[in-house]
């Protein structure tokens, strides 16, 4: 009797970073060594959610069959070419449920908000999906876990540059958004030294400031302030001043998380909130230029590098930590296996329950790793800890 061929979906969500399309191609290329065939799914849970099951052109539209030959060069580049997007069908605003099922709007719960993973289920069943692998940060993988309660099979992969999913140590795309950021931060020296300036680097991290600290850190910048930890402005600018002077050169830099506070402030947000519940954040390193600049009377440099963090092709340590995520995401699926997440844990490959994401929140160990006095990193003991001081 004829077996039909598996069917294992991909699809990428959330933010992009580096290191997406070698995952995609080394799990292309492990799927076809163990006879499986491969569906790219475009723009994230969309894809699924904006998926007509009556509409000829949908196929087109949000699904790409993937083989050797699709993804032979996608690893030469970053980013997703499968795109991306931040819905949670569990969660779809009134106003972006698609026209086609206008008509079969589940009641909006008490956010007004409407469910459609039913939707999401028939059309997995539809396209003929045995098993799927989301790629995503805790936002996107929340709705993986979401499906595996569903009783859909799920195997997670996770990826955020803020390196903040939780259950494992690394996430793809964090190195290279440090190492972008570094390297940044060295040129932009070269600037605050010419004129004489304090520097404000503004960089990605809403919850977790791991990305300011360790980039901090390592590019030896004078002071980070970080998420975890609002600080006084007042208490900032008298350190500069002092950074300034002991510098030959006269400048002094300075990183900020986008989800930094001051004390007694809010976090800088501005926009709707996305399907997840998150509004855009960007705008303190701003803020606090213009603080710095009228208490210590010092002219700013304020970049923000954002998505310059997030672009161009992976480093070596997330082409790495891509293919061997995309690789064990695949054995786990050829075993049978299900509602997991691949990780690293103690610089250990493993996989855990996908269900431990929603256990707890990763952030900044500040009693180890930040001076909150200081306001700057303060690595109080190497040994025993994972590569990154996570």
């Amino acid at each position: 009797m004829f077996e039909r061929q598996k069917t294992v979906g991909v699809l990428t969500g959330g933010g992009d970073v580096p290191g997406l399309n070698p995952a995609l191609k080394t799990l292309v290329n492990r799927a076809a060594d163990n006879g499986y065939k491969v569906v790219g799914i475009r723009r994230g849970w969309g894809g699924l959610l904006n998926f007509n099951r009556d509409d000829p052109e949908a196929r087109e539209k949000y699904i790409m069959p993937l083989d050797r030959q699709t993804v032979r060069t996608v690893d030469r580049t970053g980013g997703t070419f499968l795109h991306t997007s931040r819905t949670n069908p569990g969660k779809v605003a009134g106003a972006d449920v698609p026209s086609f099922l206008q008509d079969f709007t589940v009641q909006a719960s008490a956010s007004g908000t409407h469910d459609f993973t039913q939707h999401v289920l028939a059309t997995l069943d539809h396209l003929g999906i045995d098993a799927l692998i989301p790629i995503g940060g805790d936002d996107t993988l929340s709705y993986a876990e979401r499906l595996h309660r569903e009783g859909f099979p799920v195997v997670a992969i996770p990826k955020t540059m803020d390196n903040d999913v939780f259950g494992t140590d690394y996430c793809i795309g964090f190195s290279t958004a440090v190492t972008r950021s570094v390297n940044f931060i060295h040129n932009l020296r070269t600037s605050a030294g010419s004129h004489e300036r304090i520097a404000v680097v503004e960089l990605f991290g809403r919850n977790s400031g791991e990305t300011s600290l360790i980039s901090a850190y390592l590019a030896g910048v004078d002071r980070a302030l970080i998420s975890e930890v609002p600080f006084d402005v007042e208490k900032l600018c008298a350190f500069l001043r002092e950074d300034k002077r002991g510098n030959k050169s006269n400048y002094a830099m300075v990183t900020v998380s986008e989800g930094a506070s001051m004390i007694g402030g809010q976090v800088v947000e501005y926009g709707q909130e996305d399907a997840y519940g998150h509004k855009k954040l960007g705008g303190i390193g701003v803020v606090v230029s213009e603080a710095i600049k009228q208490l210590t009377g010092s002219h700013i440099i304020y970049q923000q590098l954002s998505y310059l963090m997030r672009s161009g092709a992976p480093d070596s340590l997330d082409l790495m930590v891509a293919f061997n995520y995309a690789n064990m995401a695949m054995d786990l699926i050829a075993e049978g296996m299900s509602g997991r997440m691949v990780a690293l844990q103690g610089g250990t490959y493993c996989h855990i329950p996908i269900s431990s994401i929603m256990q707890g929140v990763k952030r900044v160990d500040v009693t180890e790793l930040y001076d909150c006095e200081q306001y700057r990193p303060k690595v109080r003991h190497v040994l025993g800890k994972p590569m990154f001081l996570y």
